[in-house]
């Protein structure tokens, strides 16, 4: 792919704030960028100018029809594509987009997954714009469509989509945040939940998938024996791109740029045939929509590539799994990032507070973040090979955990202060010393703090991020809020003063706040853990301290359902108790399905095309004996008879773990209850599968490569790795 200019194309297909100043008058502008800015509704007289503006920058641009694009309760975005055709009144051909129709727009309300919200023959559902995410053109063999993200709402007023949850999480922390900010002497209009996301992916050669009907039908491999080379050696990782490799992930990023997703980071991970793409921080908001779009253009430029970008969470067994690091944080309209110091005269009070509220936050509903991370692949991913372990703990780094302890030990924080930077002497001339970083990274840990961020690492690599992010805006703004209502009921007459750029706090305010951050400290240490979270001392550890362990998402649907999830999104307005329960049941249905999808793909799998190729080279091997028996040299068959043996034991052994498969499926079919069946599929359905699989692999390795009907491990991870 040729060079690209950055600073042209960025943007180039996006309605952003250089395409309305051209579009839009100065006046329709200015108020457009109040309501935006503001979360205002929109007037009919400002959608009208907006829509006809947009209008024609989109057929300036090549569109021709224009999608109301929404992110339904699937793994994938959702589009209706309507012309800009309209007539006249004098029947005549013309082109426009209606204030009306930009606003709003109808989907089939029963079709997409409800969670019983929606009874089939009630049909009706309405998009309604977000005004806050960007509109962009997407041009590709589909033609040229504006897109207009939208929410999704149900007839009745239900949120069918995951962006309504998390837009109102946003309001809520929004709307906290400013009140403790306030009581610090600290005016801010807004605080918005920013987000960071980093995508992990494999990519494996087209060609190979196609004969995979695993990977066709599940997104993962159902069976497959590890070749003598895995990850073991480290070289994939940060190792030197690959040409063709190169090309893909070039031509990604331009087409991402172009759509406005500030794409930054391209490496090879640690796996073979793996790598990872980050873009920079933006409104959780919009970066969920760019994640999204991240998605959609890796798995669109892989197949120009003849590759097939592999998005689920455990692609290979026993190799790194993939997963969709959640980097959080909080930042003021006047740019000051909550979770970074800010006081360079001392310590920051307001920054340890915020800091402690995240701790309390997380402890207090760790069971209900996990569960929001948590579908069928995650299952197979968290607690191995790299992935974070499935017990929430926070990583905070030597130097935050130290001050806590001093708070908690009445030890006056503000006299042990120490600013001083430590320098990494590397002892070479030529290479200068490095500044360090004020806290090491955990890798094993779920939520790490990194220094002016934390690092939700559980997220899977196919999951949208609006449910994890918004769990974290639910949960860290009812600390907050109840935060806030502690100290107003104080009812101090000032809090802070500031001299000489000096911050002055009132010592009854002072002590207060200290005293409610070691009372934090005291009561929800046990979430803080530093150490390796892949340790078997960890989990025993986890156990005394009582912490929560959700192992799956069977676990994980059942504290979705609980009271205590229920209080905590209906309380803070986030959710309302059907549209919780509605994904509740959209959760059951999801992970049924799913493992019955893989279930009968292994069953079809060992039918179709696995047993006729033992059994066929199991022909050969008894011709081979024949053939030698009945010649004229007298030539021992002994080790061909073994491996007929071990072979036929092989088969049988595949055979009886393919039959008990089938039974325990059998079995689950005529159990009603959702909650009941799930776990009747976890329980039986998934370990036969496991079992099968054992069989199939080692069946593998007895089996002629010309015979074996599937490209191994290594045709799938190392072919491409190697271009």
């Amino acid at each position: 792919m040729e060079n690209v200019d950055i600073k042209k194309i960025f943007g180039e297909y996006v309605f952003d704030d250089t395409a309305m100043k051209k579009y839009l008058s100065k006046d329709t502008y200015d108020k457009f960028k109040k309501i935006i800015k503001e979360g205002k509704e929109l007037s009919p007289d400002i959608a009208k100018a907006v829509a006809t503006a947009m209008c024609k920058w989109a057929i300036d641009n090549g569109a021709t029809h224009y999608t109301h694009w929404f992110q339904p309760l699937t793994d994938a975005t959702a589009e209706k594509h309507e012309s800009f055709l309209s007539f006249d009144g004098s029947g005549k051909i013309i082109t426009k987009l209606s204030g009306k129709e930009l606003i709003k727009g109808e989907a089939d309300g029963s079709s997409f997954p409800t969670g019983g919200i929606r009874a089939t023959f009630e049909a009706r559902g309405y998009t309604a714009w977000d005004t806050t995410s960007p509109c962009f053109i997407r041009k590709d063999e589909a033609g040229c469509i504006l897109c207009i993200p939208t929410a999704f709402y149900s007839y009745t007023g239900e949120a069918l989509d995951k962006k309504s949850i998390l837009i109102r999480s946003m309001d809520v922390i929004n709307k906290q945040s400013i009140k403790l900010l306030s009581l610090f002497g600290k005016k801010v209009k807004k605080v918005t939940a920013m987000l960071g996301p980093e995508q992990e992916y494999f990519l494996i050669d087209r060609d190979k998938y196609l004969k995979r009907k695993d990977l066709i039908y599940t997104g993962r491999t159902l069976f497959g024996a590890l070749p003598p080379k895995g990850q073991e050696m480290d070289d994939h990782y940060y190792g030197s791109i690959r040409s063709k490799i190169g090309a893909f992930m070039s031509e990604v990023n331009a087409e991402l740029w172009k759509l406005g997703v500030p794409a930054k980071t391209n490496h090879n991970e640690v796996a073979p045939a793996q790598h990872e793409l980050a873009v920079f921080y933006d409104e959780a908001n919009v970066s969920c929509d760019q994640n999204q779009l991240v998605m959609e253009i890796l798995r669109k430029v892989a197949s120009k590539y003849n590759f097939v970008c592999l998005l689920h969470e455990k692609p290979f067994d026993k190799l790194n799994g993939s997963g969709k690091h959640n980097n959080w944080s909080l930042v003021t309209d006047d740019g000051m990032n909550l979770l970074s110091p800010n006081n360079k005269n001392g310590v920051d009070l307001l920054f340890l507070l915020i800091l402690a509220l995240v701790i309390k936050a997380v402890d207090e509903n760790a069971e209900i973040l996990r569960s929001s991370a948590s579908n069928v692949g995650n299952d197979r991913r968290l607690g191995g090979n790299e992935a974070p372990p499935t017990i929430i703990s926070i990583f905070l780094g030597n130097e935050y955990e130290t001050v806590f302890d001093n708070i908690e030990k009445n030890i006056d924080i503000f006299n042990k202060t120490n600013n001083k930077t430590e320098i990494i002497k590397t002892g070479a001339n030529a290479i200068p010393d490095l500044y360090k970083d004020v806290a090491d990274r955990n890798r094993t840990s779920p939520f790490a703090f990194t220094g002016n961020k934390f690092e939700f690492r559980m997220v899977g690599s196919s999951d949208s991020c609006a449910m994890p992010v918004a769990t974290i805006n639910t949960i860290v703004a009812k600390a907050f809020k109840e935060a806030n209502e502690y100290f107003e009921n104080k009812k101090y007459k000032k809090t802070v003063s500031i001299t000489n750029g000096k911050i002055i706090y009132d010592n009854n305010f002072k002590k207060d706040v200290i005293e409610y951050i070691k009372n934090i400290i005291v009561k929800h240490k046990r979430i803080i853990f530093n150490g390796n979270g892949y340790s078997k001392e960890w989990e025993e550890e986890a156990k005394k301290r009582k912490l929560p362990i959700v192992r799956n998402m069977v676990e994980a649907i059942k504290v979705l359902e609980s009271e205590k999830a229920i209080n905590l999104f209906t309380s803070m307005e986030v959710m309302t108790k059907q549209e919780l329960k509605s994904r509740v049941e959209v959760e059951y249905d999801t992970y049924i399905k799913t493992i019955r999808i893989e279930a009968l793909t292994m069953i079809n799998m060992v039918k179709k095309q696995i047993m006729p190729a033992c059994i066929a080279y199991k022909k050969e091997i008894v011709d081979t004996i024949n053939a030698i028996s009945n010649s004229v040299i007298n030539v021992s068959t002994e080790v061909e008879t073994n491996i007929l043996n071990e072979l036929s034991f092989r088969i049988l052994d595949m055979k009886k773990s393919l039959d008990l498969l089938e039974v325990d499926l059998k079995k689950t079919e005529s159990i009603v209850d959702k909650a009941k069946k799930a776990e009747e599929i976890k329980k039986t359905v998934v370990s036969s599968m496991d079992k099968l699989r054992v069989d199939v692999d080692a069946t593998e390795m007895l089996v002629d490569k010309k015979y074996w009907p599937l490209p191994s491990y290594g045709d799938l991870i190392f072919e491409v790795s190697k271009i």
